[in-house]
């Protein structure tokens, strides 16, 4: 009899944190590596769109899903804005699609699946269910489509995005 081990694909992707009161700082360094299975500690700068706040990112790397694994461990938390984003993997190591999250207080979490461009891909049956609530008038069409697309988190997140350009980018990986 032959064992087979099942091989997992990995990915890498970045957790953007735009926007933390300082107390939080240390809570979302124990999440991000409680998830990645190191200690994780980032460099915090100011967010100059926010007094008081601070701002980190990193890249890392892991097992597919792990995007979707980081966004639960922070999402919910009041006063955090986040974004996470995971690249597809090869069709030879299990072929997943790639992932965005994005998170703000106000609007709750977002999610996108994305191909290899990082584009937004919509399932057919969200965008179906979008043209039928538009079509028996309970919303109009474009502000559906927007929604699918995830503009009001970018709406909300871009003065963050700006406020940090320019700011360092730490490299993680995984220990698989």
């Amino acid at each position: 009899m032959t064992t087979r081990t099942a091989t997992r694909a990995l990915t890498r992707g970045v957790l953007f944190v735009h926007s933390a009161p300082s107390a939080l700082c240390p809570h979302i360094e124990w999440a991000a590596g409680g998830v990645l299975g190191n200690a994780v500690s980032l460099e915090w700068t100011p967010q100059g769109a926010q007094a008081g706040a601070y701002r980190a990112e990193f890249s890392w790397t892991g097992e597919a899903g792990t995007a979707a694994a980081i966004a639960s461990a922070l999402r919910g938390w009041n006063h955090l804005r986040f974004e996470v984003t995971e690249e597809p993997t090869a069709s030879g190591q299990g072929g997943t699609e790639g992932a965005r999250y994005s998170y703000t207080p106000s609007l709750g979490i977002f999610h996108a699946v994305t191909g290899v461009h990082g584009d937004i891909m919509i399932p057919e049956d969200r965008l179906k269910a979008a043209v039928v609530k538009a079509s028996l008038g309970d919303a109009a069409l474009e502000v559906e489509i927007d929604k699918l697309l995830g503009t009001p988190w970018d709406a909300e997140l871009e003065p963050f995005r700006h406020a940090g350009e320019g700011a360092p980018v730490r490299w993680l990986h995984q220990v698989v």
